[in-house]
């Protein structure tokens, strides 16, 4: 098993300083323009790693467009659950982008695989990560793998806790710091099982529970939530422009 601080998946988050107590009310509702985009960027991204699926048995390659597209919708998806479902560390308007932003709260990036391995390719969605779709299942509520997590109606252990954290900051106005790296541990596996299940790597996730808003081992530690100001009873980044 490769260990986590060594995974082609890295991710870095934040919490917003100023978290509003009340927006993660309206949030789901105002996130609606991009579940309208997603419905269409994840009908391409399935018939993206059909072609990947073949390229990989045939070539041992996922071809880079295709690669870059489908960590793309990924990254959009997870943009949209850290502000609108999962953790709520932000509330920050999710761009509409494939791209990454540097500066947006929750980043994602993978290292591009120069080979995969032709025979994983056939069993390492289904079979081989079986026992990790049974943890997502368990975290999210849902049933897990290719970035479906996000959308399950079961409750989970990350939306409950979820749950748990706003209602602290409702009537403390923190965000609990200690749940928050506790999310993000459960966030982390999560999306490695994600990409591992999508066919964009062949890192099996490992069953570790690596913590806080930085990957193990990064240099620049997570900025530390303060206590909003007076400013906090709105929104610090509202929906864009209709």
């Amino acid at each position: 098993m490769t260990p986590a601080a060594t995974h082609p998946l890295d991710i870095e988050a934040d919490i917003d300083p100023r978290l509003s107590r009340w927006m993660w009310l309206v949030k789901w509702l105002l996130a609606i323009p991009h579940y309208i985009v997603l419905v269409f960027l994840w009908i391409a991204f399935f018939f993206v790693t059909v072609v990947a699926f073949f390229a990989i048995l045939f070539t041992a390659r996922y071809p880079r467009a295709l690669f870059d597209f489908n960590v793309g919708v990924l990254r959009w998806s997870w943009r949209v659950g850290y502000y609108a479902w999962y953790v709520l560390g932000t509330d920050r308007y999710p761009p509409f982008t494939l791209k990454d932003v540097p500066d947006y709260p929750l980043r994602v990036r993978l290292a591009y695989p120069e080979r995969l391995s032709r025979g994983l390719v056939l069993v390492k969605w289904w079979l081989l990560a079986l026992p990790q779709y049974l943890v997502v299942a368990v975290l999210t509520g849902a049933g897990g793998g290719g970035g479906d997590w996000d959308t399950g109606y079961r409750i989970g252990l990350v939306p409950l806790l979820t749950l748990f954290a706003v209602i602290a900051l409702l009537f403390t106005a923190r965000y609990p710091r200690g749940l928050f790296d506790f999310l993000m541990g459960m966030v982390r596996w999560t999306m490695r099982v994600d990409v591992y299940a999508s066919l964009l790597t062949d890192t099996y996730p490992p069953f570790r529970l690596d913590m806080g808003g930085r990957e193990p081992g990064a240099k620049t530690p997570a900025a530390t939530p303060a206590a909003p100001g007076p400013s906090a009873a709105g929104p610090s980044s509202g929906p864009p422009p209709g």
